[in-house]
């Protein structure tokens, strides 16, 4: 009999993705200090899928305690930028300043899923996905964060490729899906070898 699914994430794209491919998911945020967990591997020089692949963990242990009898689907994704990791804008200037940098240059988003069952680690995997941004002008730049501040401010790289965001690149190499945050098709095979979904 299949499991219950248990989303250790607030983000309402990735629970939308998953229950449009029909499947029944509560959702239970885990509640991490990640720019903590983020500094201290940075410090250590880890490479950024290693960072995304340990907050998503660290976010399915943290809700398969209080849910053993589900599977715990832990997420986390990060934006690596000629090496550094960028983080979500605080402010429509620091969204400008990340996007003038991006501008002609390639970069690559880490979707990074792991799933919990019975309190342990059953599967994982980070999708990659690399983004070549068109040049943009900065005048560009600046309408673009004016109109959709309100959306891109909870997105890694300041834009929603599912929104205007698709007009800054000229070539994405990658699934869709693991651009919104999910490597969803790895995820569905997995589930249906479990035998958790029928095919």
């Amino acid at each position: 009999m299949p499991k219950p699914l248990v989303l250790a994430s607030g983000s309402e794209i990735r629970a939308e993705m998953l229950r449009r491919a029909g499947l029944s998911v509560a959702v239970m945020p885990a509640r991490l200090d990640e720019d903590s967990v983020k500094q201290g591997m940075l410090a250590e020089d880890a490479a950024p899928r290693d960072i995304a692949d340990l907050l998503a963990e660290m976010k399915a242990a943290k809700v398969a305690g209080k849910r053993p009898d589900a599977l715990v689907l832990g997420c986390d994704q990060v934006l690596d930028f000629e090496g550094a990791l960028l983080s979500k804008p605080e402010s429509p200037e620091a969204a400008v300043a990340q996007l003038s940098e991006m501008s002609g240059k390639r970069h690559k988003l880490l979707s990074a899923c792991v799933a919990f069952d019975d309190g342990k680690p059953v599967w994982r995997h980070v999708g990659v996905v690399t983004l070549s941004m068109r040049v943009l002008s900065p005048d560009y730049i600046e309408d673009y964060v004016a109109r959709n501040w309100p959306s891109i401010r909870h997105s890694v790289g300041a834009y929603k490729l599912e929104e205007e965001g698709s007009r800054l690149f000229t070539t994405i190499s990658g699934d869709y899906f693991t651009v919104l945050g999910l490597p969803l098709l790895p995820l569905l095979n997995w589930l249906a070898i479990r035998g958790e979904i029928a095919t």
